[in-house]
C-alpha cells in the first residue's frame, strides 16, 4: 500500500493558544477544574510588554492562555467580538518554512511569515496562517529550541501558583478539535484543509444523522496524513429552530472552534474528578443507559457507574468508546470541551448524537435561545 503523502510534514498538535480577558484567573480555572498544571509565564516580569501568557500542561496537551495588557493590543477587538475562546490551533511540523510556503501557495492567507526567535535556550521557528472566522493555524518548530515554552516565558515561579496543589485529573492528549462554520460553508473548508494541508475526509455526518425534533447540523471530518491530526467541521442544516450551531455563531460572533476532544486512558476516574471540582457536564435521561446493553453489547465498565456520572457509549466495528461533553466553559454559550476514552473505535459517537443534542437543547431552552 503506497503511504500517503503529507505535504506539510505534520507531526502533531503543538499547543493551543486561547485569548481570553484575565489569563491569570482562566489560568486558575483550568488548573483547578481541569486539573492542568500552570508551568510558565511571559509578562512584564519578563520583558514582555502587550500581553501576559500562562503555560499550562497536562500529558501531552499543552494550552497556552493570554490576555492584552494595554488597550494597543492588535486582538483587543477580538476579544470584545468573539469574547474568551481558541485563537490558535499551532501545529508541529518538521519544516516551517516549507509548510507556510506550500500552505500560502496553495491558496492560505499568510498572517506571520516564518520567523526565527532565539534566546539563550535556542531558536524557535514559527509562522501563522488563516483558518475559519479569525482562527490560526501556527507552524511551530522546537526541533532547536530547549526553553520552557518560546522566548519571553520562563518556568512559573512559586509566588503566582503553589505548585504542591496541582493535581491532574489524567487528561493525556487532545483527539481532535472542532469548528463551526456559517451554513454552506462547511465544504469549503473542507476542501481548504485537503488543498491547503494535505488532509483527507475521514467521515461525513448529514442532517438525518445529526438531528432531533427541533434543530439539525452537518459535519465532515478532516485528518492529516498520519492521522494524528483530526478536525471535525460543523455546519448548521434547515430546521423548526435554531440549532447549537446557529446560537454558537450567534455569541462568538462568526465562525470559530467549537469544543476540544481530550483523551484519557481511564474516562471514569477523569470525570469524578472533574466532578468534584466543579465541572458541569451535560445529561442524557436515564433512559438512555436502560437501552444501552442492547445498543453497544459489552463493555468493560461498569453500566451504573457510567449512568452515575453521565458519561455516553458508543460501538464501531473496530471497538467502543466513552465520551462526555462540559457545558460551556465561559458566560457565551460558545466553546466546551470533550473528555473521550478509546477502546479501539476511531468514531465520534454518531449513536451518541440524538441523545446528546437533545441535551444541548435542553440547555438552549433554558437560555432562550433554541
Amino acid at each position: 500500500m503506497t503511504p500517503k503523502i503529507d505535504p506539510v510534514a505534520i507531526r502533531k498538535i503543538d499547543h493551543v493558544r486561547l485569548f481570553v480577558g484575565n489569563a491569570r484567573q482562566s489560568a486558575y480555572f483550568y488548573r483547578n477544574a481541569f486539573g492542568f498544571d500552570v508551568v510558565a509565564y511571559a509578562g512584564l516580569e519578563t520583558k514582555v510588554r502587550h500581553e501576559a501568557g500562562y503555560v499550562l500542561k497536562q500529558g501531552d496537551i499543552t494550552f497556552v492562555l493570554a490576555s492584552p495588557l494595554s488597550a494597543d493590543h492588535p486582538d483587543c477587538a477580538r476579544l470584545m467580538h468573539h469574547g474568551d475562546g481558541v485563537q490558535d490551533v499551532a501545529i508541529e511540523v518538521a519544516d516551517v518554512e516549507s509548510a507556510y510556503h506550500h500552505s500560502v501557495s496553495k491558496g492560505a492567507v499568510g498572517v506571520r511569515e516564518p520567523e526565527r526567535l532565539e534566546d539563550e535556550f535556542g531558536v524557535l521557528q514559527i509562522a501563522t496562517i488563516k483558518t475559519y472566522g479569525h482562527t490560526l493555524h501556527s507552524f511551530i518548530n522546537r526541533d532547536h529550541y530547549r526553553g520552557v515554552f518560546a522566548p519571553g516565558y520562563r518556568p512559573l515561579e512559586p509566588e503566582r501558583y503553589n505548585p504542591g496543589t496541582f493535581e491532574s485529573v489524567g487528561l493525556a492528549a487532545i483527539d481532535h478539535v472542532v469548528g463551526n462554520v456559517e451554513e454552506g460553508r462547511m465544504d469549503e473548508w473542507v476542501d481548504f484543509y485537503k488543498r491547503v494541508l494535505g488532509f483527507e475526509q475521514l467521515v461525513h455526518f448529514d442532517d438525518k444523522d445529526i438531528s432531533t425534533e427541533y434543530s439539525a447540523l452537518m459535519s465532515k471530518v478532516v485528518q492529516n496524513g498520519s492521522g494524528r491530526v483530526k478536525f471535525p467541521i460543523n455546519e448548521p442544516a434547515k430546521a423548526k429552530r435554531r440549532s447549537q450551531i446557529d446560537e454558537y455563531l450567534q455569541y462568538h460572533g462568526g465562525p470559530g472552534v467549537q469544543h476540544i476532544a481530550l483523551a484519557t486512558g481511564n474516562i471514569i476516574d477523569t470525570i469524578r474528578a472533574m466532578r468534584h471540582n466543579d465541572v458541569s457536564f451535560l445529561r442524557v435521561p436515564r433512559a438512555y443507559y436502560d437501552l444501552l446493553p442492547d445498543r453497544v453489547g459489552a463493555i468493560r465498565e461498569d453500566m451504573e457507574m457510567l449512568a452515575e456520572l453521565g458519561i455516553l457509549v458508543d460501538r464501531d466495528e473496530e471497538g467502543y468508546m466513552l465520551q462526555i461533553f462540559t457545558k460551556p466553559v465561559a458566560d457565551r454559550p460558545t466553546l466546551f470541551f470533550e473528555v473521550i476514552q478509546r477502546r479501539g473505535s476511531r468514531s465520534f459517537g454518531k449513536g451518541n448524537f440524538k441523545a446528546l443534542f437533545e441535551a444541548i437543547e435542553r440547555e438552549q431552552e433554558v437560555r432562550g435561545t433554541l
